[in-house]
């Protein structure tokens, strides 16, 4: 559910059930074919997209293919959303002349020495010939082969002396007793209102102090969050998170952002101007609060604000930080700018996703942006960990690019041993047939069925009233894979999906309904026995419906106690509470622009 990035319990204010977009992203193209291949590119507006466009437009120049559509607009005020589909294809029709006369190793060339946001629709060869990756030693020699994925983050200790992943994951020794308690200093005990004091949550005690944007660090800290950790999030007023920009139009203007608050549900809002010295210190005070640090941040910026973890460990050697960004803190492509859409197309995800003969598509939710948070989520647990039994601090560095190419490897691995690796098949498998989704009764209702083998074929078979003599094994049926589609397809499309989903489970058959937001915010049965959605009230916005993150913890309550905040709601809270401020002292800082 992490992938839908709280889409069902948005559900009730935005009346999106869910919609598939082919190689678009809202009304605009996000796959686009060039001379050999495909890349990502996203066709929108806002202030992180205007310089694609100043980028862009000489270069189409160049070639000639500058048109009114592209030479008399304002790019800083674009808004895809708000144009007619004639328009759209004005504008796209350039830029897609453009792109067909470049190879995607031509067209990356130039995203990383100008920070276009632009990527490849990387296959399993590209990625293991990546200059990022190997400079990062993303790829270790096992029995003669230098291509196996080795890890999914990096670790240095204070001193820049490499952490390995199983110095962080490894376990208590049986005989050392129970670990020590998180490391609490003098004063503590603070205590804002709403601050989780229940020692069953896992997480309590805990205090999280969170920089950034976005979607990837925001899922990483809602793990905490929702397990009794204190996370405080440091806003601006003059450059607010772009999630909440997305909304600025709307009747709430800037808290009327759906996706930020599912991803920041549970947390504490302080506005800072980090660039202002009162603003530093106020940042620095809160960082020798925090048990640990969480940062999203390209890699430049932390260091521009003079929070570099390099800087930070001087005061706080016990720091535990962790940053995550699209290609990590290092290698040469460390600089280059992107989300989760060049994220999925760098990492393999859009090469393996859609049809065989046609573009790559990508799934939903440009997912790296809700794959990376789980290894981050779990690497600061680690990390926290490691602290709480050696007392030394780490700094944790993750990739959004490389937890996605950790995830596929497999795939990759393939490549390496055999020379060839599975591409787009639709939603197909070499190891079961039939594999795919199926209609059903009514409109856009659909079965998922798979036959993982010939016992599931038989029953599956004898249910639906099919001859399964005919194609007794596996390389039968592969060979009559489009028969036998559609054989089933004449067959289910006269079914209720519920009822046939059931029928099958009972059989031991892998059936489920293709569900939509609706169905699953309001009737799937599961969700709602796990206490799967929260409701909870914000003042500005009323009711909102967030989703848990899917894992439950014998012997310890999870939940979360309150909404996602309002912008700066609990600056004057945190800075009286906390830091054990005045009024005239928070007076000051306000006069001063260090807090906005």
């Amino acid at each position: 559910m992490i992938a839908s990035m709280g889409s069902a319990g948005q559900f009730p204010k935005t009346g999106r059930k869910g919609v598939r977009q082919g190689a678009a992203l809202g009304k605009t193209r996000e796959i686009w074919p060039c001379k050999d291949g495909f890349v990502s590119f996203g066709l929108r507006g806002g202030p992180s997209r205007a310089r694609n466009f100043e980028i862009l437009t000489p270069l189409l120049q160049e070639q000639n293919l500058l048109t009114p559509a592209w030479a008399n607009r304002d790019w800083r005020n674009f808004n895809a959303q708000a144009l007619d589909d004639e328009e759209l294809r004005a504008i796209e029709q350039p830029l897609a002349d453009y792109f067909s006369r470049h190879t995607m190793a031509e067209l990356y060339k130039l995203a990383v020495t100008s920070n276009l946001m632009l990527a490849p629709a990387n296959s399993a060869a590209e990625i293991l010939a990546s200059a990022q990756l190997r400079a990062r030693d993303m790829f270790i020699t096992v029995d003669g082969m230098d291509s196996f994925p080795a890890r999914f983050f990096l670790a240095t200790d204070p001193e820049g002396k490499a952490v390995s992943q199983s110095q962080l994951q490894r376990a208590p020794e049986l005989n050392q007793g129970p670990l020590p308690h998180w490391p609490m200093k003098k004063n503590d005990e603070h205590r804002i209102s709403g601050t989780p004091t229940h020692s069953d949550f896992a997480w309590a005690g805990v205090k999280l102090l969170e920089f950034g944007s976005g979607a990837a660090g925001p899922i990483a800290s809602r793990y905490f969050s929702e397990h009794g950790a204190t996370v405080i999030k440091v806003e601006s007023r003059s450059h607010p998170d772009f999630l909440r920009v997305m909304a600025a139009d709307s009747p709430q203007g800037l808290e009327g952002s759906t996706l930020f608050d599912a991803l920041n549900v549970g947390k504490k809002s302080i506005t800072i101007n980090l660039k202002h010295p009162g603003g530093k210190d106020i940042a620095l005070q809160l960082i020798q609060w925090a048990d640990a640090v969480l940062e999203n941040f390209a890699p430049k910026a932390m260091k521009s604000y003079g929070l570099h973890y390099t800087e930070l460990v001087r005061e706080k050697p016990d720091l535990v930080m962790l940053s995550t960004c699209l290609n990590g803190q290092s290698g040469p492509h460390k600089d280059y700018p992107g989300f989760g859409g060049q994220g999925a197309a760098l990492s393999g995800f859009n090469f393996l996703t859609g049809w065989t003969d046609r573009e790559p598509i990508g799934p939903f939710g440009t997912i790296t942006d809700s794959l990376a948070p789980r290894f981050a989520a779990a690497s600061l647990a680690a990390g926290l960990l490691y602290r709480r039994r050696t007392g030394k601090g780490v700094h944790l560095d993750i990739s959004q690019v490389e937890t996605g190419v950790y995830s596929l490897s497999p795939w990759l691995l393939e490549h390496a041993i055999n020379g060839s690796s599975d591409s787009r098949s639709g939603n197909r498998s070499k190891r079961a047939v039939p594999h795919g989704v199926f209609p059903c009764l009514g409109e856009d209702r659909w079965i998922a069925i798979a036959c993982w083998n010939d016992a599931d074929w038989l029953n599956l078979a004898t249910i639906l009233g099919i001859d399964a003599r005919q194609y007794p094994a596996l390389e039968n049926r592969l060979a009559a894979e489009d028969a036998i589609e559609k054989i089933i397809s004449e067959i289910t499309r006269h079914r209720n999906t519920d009822d046939l989903a059931q029928q099958l489970q009972y059989a031991g058959i892998e059936a489920v309904p293709v569900a939509d937001f609706e169905d699953l915010l309001l009737r799937d049965p599961q969700l709602k026995q796990r206490g799967h959605f929260v409701h909870l009230n914000r003042s500005e916005t009323g009711e909102s419906i967030y989703e848990r993150n899917g894992f439950r913890l014998d012997a310890a309550t999870s939940d979360y106690r309150h909404p996602s905040p309002l912008l700066g709601e609990h600056t004057q809270d945190i800075l009286r509470h906390i830091l054990g401020l005045n009024a005239d002292q928070i007076y000051a800082l306000k006069e001063s622009g260090a807090i906005e």
